[in-house]
């Protein structure tokens, strides 16, 4: 049986453009973002721009100013430690229902993202390697069952992936070898249905992470001082 996916929406379109000039860093954390520019740039109108925004406001993304404008959500260390705080708990909620009630095409999957993963690695293609990351967390949720964990985590995806991309550009290699320990580990984890467990490696990893990206932040910072003076 097939199933009917509805073409994505022109306001979704330009919201994901715009999500991915955030999340690589092309847009810079905190800078204005201009309607009239990106509506030229997009060939769309303002309107649609404007909607855009809109959504990527409910994403965390961006912050609309009255009578100033939208601009690029700030990324600094007490937005960085509030999402990855947030996320350890729904994760942490929603593994320990995987762990419990899997089942052998979930666990295929799981391997198989997992798979394709070590193959980026190896060679060194690091946007796949991000997006098969977060379709990996992704997987992981079949077992959420719960509407609002379900709609905060789609709403906290933009910004898990660009501060995943932070932390990966900053720390090369290691990072990504962190991920593929802590996947292969949470993968035994679930095999054993050990929820325990998998609660402890997903709370290191999200400290993991967290301390990564406030450490790219950091060394940022400084050149960006250094280049001042």
């Amino acid at each position: 049986m097939t199933t009917f996916k509805p073409r994505e929406t022109l306001t979704e379109q330009v919201a994901r453009h715009i999500e991915n000039l955030i999340a690589f860093g092309q847009l810079r954390s905190g800078e204005r973002i201009y309607e009239s520019a990106m509506a030229k740039q997009m060939d769309v109108s303002h309107g649609s721009i404007r909607e855009g925004l809109l959504l990527l406001e409910k994403r965390h993304l961006v912050r609309n100013v009255p009578r100033k404008g939208a601009f690029v959500t700030p990324l600094d260390e007490h937005f960085v430690r509030s999402l990855y705080e947030i996320l350890e708990l729904y994760l942490t909620h929603t593994g320990r229902k995987l762990a419990r009630q899997w089942q052998p095409d979930d666990m295929a999957r799981l391997e198989s993202l997992f798979g394709r993963m070590k193959d980026c690695y190896q060679r060194n293609e690091l946007m796949g390697f991000l997006e098969l990351g977060i379709e990996y967390t992704q997987a992981s949720l079949a077992y959420a069952d719960n509407y609002f964990i379900v709609s905060a985590i789609g709403d906290l995806w933009p910004s898990a992936r660009r501060c995943a991309f932070v932390a990966f550009q900053s720390g090369g290699n290691q990072v990504l070898e962190d991920n593929l320990a802590h996947m292969d580990e949470s993968i035994q984890a679930i095999k054993e249905r050990d929820e325990d467990h998998l609660a402890m490696i997903l709370k290191r990893f999200a400290d993991q992470q967290c301390q990564q990206v406030l450490s790219a932040l950091a060394r940022s910072q400084g050149q960006r001082s250094g280049s001042v003076e």
